[in-house]
């Protein structure tokens, strides 16, 4: 194993390699998603040697926008989009939507970017003495990953009529429902499909926001890679070593090994705690007090013809009911994604299909307790155990009932809750019912896209994973900047919070290491 990474090539793909190698860097970033590739950017931009090593093959961003849905699938993914977490007793097995390519999850978002609720940094800051994280202290990490990714209110001429229809009833019924912020600029076409590529180029996912300015600063990216372990030595973190994956004709994996100064694991909520337990770590709540933001979306049927598919995927949202930890997110989603999660077989699937022009959707998040766990998988992929709180799930139901309300008043004909087996509702009667009613919880429809918690941030070795700093407690050298180090659930859309966290992350470390 004494081959280098080839130097003409700033972006390497990983399964081309005929050997392994072995290289040295200053600073080894681990995973190239939204937090990996902001600090690997803003440390090559600083004049540090930067190496990205990711999991996931490589795709130039006009590939992805070219790709059908089912092909971003395949290839974007993790697991293929079957991905889930494992739900304990009244709890919903709830899909997970996470990314495994170059440029990760950020690839997949509907492009919405919120900034972490005031209250929620309130509470770092008066509960667990997180200053450091405060609404004023993170202001300028908001403001630079902001500016780089174009972040622009959506003007309400881009919402479809599905989102429409539902702004109609919702402020019929006394919500107000408010324009979202997204990273497109001034480029959204309106195409619908922002989780699966954007066909127009609009969204600045971080292969288009930060990637080339780490290539051109110097920074190098190699993909297929697979960290495996995390090197020390004399108590510090030394490098990393792993193997590359997918070799050509079925060639036995190919190992690497890196060198570097500084390792920064940017390997997700999931992931992360399973290759610091590799190390031997064992901080306090490393792998446990995960939250999910579980989610589902409610469809509405109308009599006449809206096109849904005709406007940004996401919109508006509403968050009249933040305080009681439900928020209201605008979202349509590719069609055949939609046809696909419809009820009903054969005939009576194939009528529903027929009205997909029909169709609105809007969708509701709920601001969860701790409740998940991650453990070692049997392949690969660790296993996600989740356990809904009673209010947790008391707030799902409220959001689907007040979604069916607003589709109701708006007059759509019929409401499609995500519930497995219950037909469609007609009244705010039914609606009431859906919230008040004994359910369980195994036939609801739940999604999640924004694990969070794993190996969290706090003042104090006996309370958390890493210091305020990022760095481990217990290796020195040993930096995590992804989702997982939030203190608590945030509510809302994670992107931005993750990126400027890692930002501010990012700024520490460069000058530690420039100083």
């Amino acid at each position: 194993m004494t081959s280098e990474i080839p130097s003409d090539a700033p972006i390497v793909h990983g399964r081309d390699l005929e050997r392994g190698f072995r290289e040295a860097c200053d600073v080894v970033v681990v995973g190239s998603g939204a937090s990996g590739m902001t600090v690997a950017t803003i440390l090559a931009e600083a004049g540090l040697d930067v190496l990205v090593l990711e999991e996931g093959p490589y795709y130039r961003h006009e590939d992805i926008g070219r790709f059908e849905p089912s092909t971003s699938l395949r290839r974007l993914f993790r697991e293929a989009g079957m991905l889930a977490a494992v739900g304990i007793g009244q709890t919903p097995i709830i899909s997970l939507t996470l990314g495994r390519a170059v440029g990760g999850s950020s690839l997949l978002t509907g492009g919405v970017c919120y900034r972490i609720p005031g209250a929620v940094h309130r509470r770092w800051v008066d509960e667990l003495g997180l200053d450091a994280v405060s609404e004023r202290a993170l202001e300028p990490a908001y403001e630079e990953v902001e500016r780089r990714m174009a972040v622009t209110e959506v003007p309400a001429a881009m919402r479809s009529e599905s989102s429409n229809r539902f702004v109609a009833g919702a402020e019929r019924l006394g919500y107000t429902m408010r324009s979202l912020r997204r990273n497109t600029g001034d480029q959204c076409e309106g195409n619908a499909r922002c989780n699966f590529g954007c066909p127009a180029g609009a969204k600045r996912s971080v292969d288009v926001s930060y990637l080339p300015s780490l290539v051109s600063h110097g920074g190098r990216v190699v993909s297929d890679a697979l960290v495996e372990r995390i090197l020390v030595e004399n108590g510090r973190a030394a490098g990393v070593a792993g193997r590359l994956l997918g070799g050509r004709f079925g060639a036995p994996s190919q190992h690497f090994e890196v060198a570097a100064k500084a390792v920064v694991v940017c390997s997700g909520t999931l992931h992360t705690p399973q290759l610091l337990r590799g190390l031997g770590l064992r901080s306090h709540g490393l792998g446990r007090f995960i939250t999910l933001h579980p989610a589902a979306r409610v469809v509405a049927t109308f009599r006449d013809r809206i096109d849904g598919w005709n406007g940004a995927l996401q919109s508006c949202y509403s968050d009249d009911l933040e305080s009681e930890g439900i928020l209201f997110n605008g979202v349509y989603t590719a069609v055949n994604v939609i046809a696909a999660g419809l009820p009903g077989i054969g005939s009576s699937l194939l009528e529903r299909t027929r009205k997909l022009g029909h169709l609105a959707m809007f969708g509701t998040m709920v601001h969860d307790e701790a409740g998940g766990h991650v453990t070692a998988g049997l392949g690969r992929e660790p296993t996600l155990v989740y356990e809904m709180a009673p209010l947790d799930l008391q707030r799902l139901k409220k959001g689907m009932r007040v979604l069916a309300e607003m589709a109701l008043e708006a007059g759509a004909e019929e409401v499609i809750l995500p519930i497995f087996g219950m037909p469609a509702i007609t009244s705010r009667k039914a609606a009431l019912a859906v919230e008040h009613d004994p359910l369980d919880a195994r036939r609801i429809e739940c999604l999640a896209f924004h694990p969070l918690g794993s190996a969290r941030m706090a003042n104090d070795a006996r309370r958390g994973t890493v210091d305020e700093h990022g760095e481990s407690f217990e290796a020195r050298g040993l930096y995590v900047a992804d989702g997982s180090i939030l203190p608590t659930s945030i509510g809302v859309n994670s992107q931005v919070p993750i990126m400027a966290m890692a930002t501010r992350i990012a700024w520490g470390l460069r000058d530690r290491l420039v100083g």
